[in-house]
């Protein structure tokens, strides 16, 4: 086991998937599902403590990818959009007597994104001077996303659907931004699903 980094991974699965008229999360890659993949990925990585928030049909899905080693969160307000889910998930930890240096937020629709990257940002994160350590788009920086606790609380407020773009985007002088080399590519829609499969030999 690598040695404690004190962080909380964070997996956002609340959504109702509208664009892919089908629940995402349970979509088949390769021995899994999508947000299986997603856990496997983050259980592999160096976080200490990972967490799922679910919202849309949230006891289906639990049962297909039911797992003792993940803490389960249901987000009641999952409607709101991405910024309920990441203040559930901040606002549950605040609540426990758990401290963590840091907490890491990511999608189940980017399959791509594996352990190795996880503890890239991660690594970065622990033996750097920013507080924010994101992930490289064409002209912003987004999820995955991992934020130093002294961020926790302006996460906790957060209920919208913007999720914690507003937060990156009021701090780039405290952003480190990684280049994902591809790994980002988010499946919104059936077509681009498929196509990740092709792409994949899935």
């Amino acid at each position: 086991m690598p040695a404690a980094r004190n962080i909380a991974l964070v997996i956002l699965a609340a959504g109702a998937s509208s664009r892919m008229q089908q629940p995402k999360q349970l979509l088949a890659w390769g021995r899994s599902t999508l947000l299986g993949n997603a856990i496997n990925m983050a259980l592999d990585s160096h976080a200490d403590d990972v967490y799922v928030v679910l919202g849309n049909k949230s006891e289906m899905i639990k049962e297909h990818c039911s797992t003792s080693n993940v803490h389960w969160l249901y987000n009641k307000n999952w409607k709101r959009g991405m910024g309920s889910s990441i203040s559930c998930a901040i606002n549950h930890i605040l609540g426990s007597k758990k401290r963590y240096t840091g907490i890491l937020i990511t999608l189940c629709d980017q399959p791509l994104i594996d352990s190795e990257y996880l503890n890239e940002m991660i690594d970065t994160l622990i033996n750097g001077d920013r507080g924010i350590v994101a992930t490289a788009y064409n002209n912003r920086s987004g999820v995955p996303v991992l934020f130093h606790n002294t961020y926790f609380d302006k996460l906790s407020k957060l209920d919208n659907d913007f999720g914690a773009k507003k937060i990156i985007a009021a701090n780039l002088q405290d952003v480190f931004a990684i280049d994902p080399k591809g790994k980002e590519k988010d499946l919104d829609t059936a077509e681009e699903y498929q196509t990740a499969l092709k792409n994949m030999n899935l």
